[in-house]
């Protein structure tokens, strides 16, 4: 699946500083993604570890916690893993939480209108 990335902010639930990063959208990775230097450096923390398996089958451990991401304007309290220095993904638990769809024939984010 071919990704694109956005700019969001990132933020700690308390409130406070926010930190812009890129990050690509991913509806195949379950939560956003996020280098635990970064989140450790915001004083975010994890809550609890989780395993996940990849895409090839191999399994690893992460720290799982929770942050306010900010997208457009919008702010939300969603789920993220801490994970490797280089991984900065937008998983598909943020995109339902905000109600987006990604367009990757323009590489955008788009609304969706949810059913009751």
């Amino acid at each position: 699946m071919e990704t694109f990335n956005v700019d969001l902010a990132v933020g700690r639930l308390d409130g406070g500083d926010q930190t812009e990063v890129s990050a690509a959208v991913d509806r195949g990775a379950l939560h956003t993604t996020l280098p635990t230097s970064l989140l450790a450096q915001m004083r975010i923390q994890p809550t609890l570890e989780q395993k996940f398996r990849f895409a090839d089958g191999s399994e690893n451990t992460f720290g799982v916690g929770f942050c306010r991401i900010i997208w457009q304007g919008d702010e939300a309290i969603c789920p993220v893993i801490f994970g490797p220095d280089e991984k900065y993904l937008m998983g598909a638990t943020t995109l339902d939480i905000f109600s987006l769809a990604a367009d990757p024939v323009n590489h955008t984010l788009v609304r969706v209108t949810l059913p009751v």
